[in-house]
């Protein structure tokens, strides 16, 4: 059930997506309703990484990161070369925590979790799929971000 939508604007490339993520979570009268952070991949906007470490601090809630695919590491060292501060990139995606596989609803993703044991953000991401194989709000936020960005959603979220 979608209770309320946020959102901010981040620097493509840059290094504010943290603390504007945790701002927003913070600051939303929806916090109490929270039970953990998701987000679609560790990076937005390009390369704005996300330390999901100080997420988990700023908001005292469990963070988990889906990824449709694994990541191939080779290729993302190869493009965060061209962005500013790529080391502390590179560093902030390694201390993200080990990358797991999960089975759910039609097909596997893979997650990434702190401030939560790998077996609790398990539950969370079986329970947040309801179709598909992505956790419901990471399909509800690419449907309403293909809606306003292109003027209509598209089928596959």
């Amino acid at each position: 059930l979608l209770e309320g939508v946020i959102s901010d604007k981040i620097t493509v490339d840059g290094e504010d997506s943290t603390k504007k993520i945790a701002d927003m979570i913070n600051r939303t009268k929806h916090k109490d309703q929270l039970q953990c952070v998701l987000t679609d991949g560790i990076a937005v906007g390009g390369f704005n990484v996300i330390d999901v470490r100080l997420l988990a601090d700023k908001t005292h809630l469990p963070v988990i990161v889906i990824m449709r695919n694994m990541p191939n590491l080779k290729k993302i060292i190869a493009a965060i070369k061209n962005v500013p501060n790529y080391k502390k990139k590179m560093k902030l995606i390694k201390q993200a925590g080990k990358i797991r596989e999960i089975e759910v609803g039609d097909g596997k993703i893979h997650f990434q979790c702190k401030a939560i044991h790998v077996k609790k953000a398990r539950e969370i991401i079986r329970v947040a799929v309801t179709r598909g194989h992505m956790p419901e709000p990471i399909r509800t936020a690419h449907l309403i971000a293909s809606g306003i960005s292109d003027g209509e959603s598209k089928g596959r979220a």
